[in-house]
């Protein structure tokens, strides 16, 4: 499996995916989920993947060629869209041809044509924008209520993004949160691991030179690995243990209304029963 997460704030873009493909007793495996096509100057976009290896790598390697025929107009293609949503329609068209191909084939197999993906970037003239695009190739938006989109082992991950993250947060504090948004789902999920790939795009820029690979030496990822569990304990130690009703007058767990305490049930003899 695999967990990735882009996030879509005013001041740019961050892009986080781990590398693990295979995750089994005796066989574990990478293969990096990203990659970049830019044009320095002009265009600047990443994908991320998860899903079927076989179908994903497909689908990034048809869509640096892929090509929407347009009426009265030169065929439509990464390299030539004038908009993200462009690009999001060419990648969705790609995701299909590569079903057409290999669709049936997997089907006759027992195996689910099963593939995702986050598209985001920006080109000269419009602002940033982020995808994700589904099985069928169809697609839906970030918006500013929803800034963030994850593929992979999302539930892990999750809370703290949830949590933490507006359009307005800093371009560093959103990578601190994916960050820990990942060692979250590493410490759960043994089909998520190391190394990571990450990427950071400023706003207007068309380029990035904020990507890095992490491994296990890294030392500000190990610094989270090892404050973010111990501050959760803290915050955890910080809060009170629950007390129960007649213990000297402290909080109690029970509730003024009836409605919410256990169903009970008497017996003939007027024995009590909960």
């Amino acid at each position: 499996m695999t967990y990735c997460v882009g996030i879509r704030l005013n001041a740019g873009l961050v892009f986080l995916s781990d590398s693990r493909t295979n995750a089994g007793v005796d066989q574990i495996s990478t293969c990096r989920k990203m990659m970049i096509y830019e044009k320095a100057g002009d265009r600047f976009m990443l994908l991320m993947s998860a899903g079927n290896l076989s179908i994903s790598q497909s689908v990034r390697e048809i869509l640096q060629v892929e090509r929407l025929e347009r009426h009265d107009a030169e065929p439509l293609t990464i390299w030539n869209a004038t908009s993200m949503f462009d690009v999001a329609r060419v990648l969705g068209s790609a995701v299909r041809r590569v079903y057409q191909q290999d669709g049936p084939a997997l089907k006759a197999a027992g195996l689910d044509f099963n593939a995702s993906f986050i598209l985001g970037g920006q080109i000269r003239g419009e602002a940033m924008r982020l995808f994700q695009v589904y099985s069928p190739g169809n697609f839906i938006e970030a918006t500013r209520e929803a800034c963030f989109f994850q593929i992979g082992e999302s539930k892990y991950g999750k809370p703290i993004l949830d949590r933490v993250l507006t359009p307005t947060t800093p371009l560093d504090e959103a990578t601190k949160c994916a960050l820990i948004s990942m060692d979250s789902t590493l410490k759960s999920n043994l089909s998520v691991g190391l190394p990571l790939d990450l990427v950071v795009y400023r706003e207007g820029t068309y380029a990035s030179d904020q990507h890095i690979c992490i491994d296990e030496r890294n030392p500000y990822f190990n610094m989270i690995r090892s404050n973010w569990g111990q501050r959760l304990r803290e915050v955890f130690e910080g809060i009170e243990d629950p007390q129960w009703a007649g213990s000297g007058g402290a909080m109690s767990l029970r509730t003024a209304s009836d409605r919410y305490e256990p169903l009970r049930k008497v017996t003939h003899s007027g024995q009590l029963i909960v």
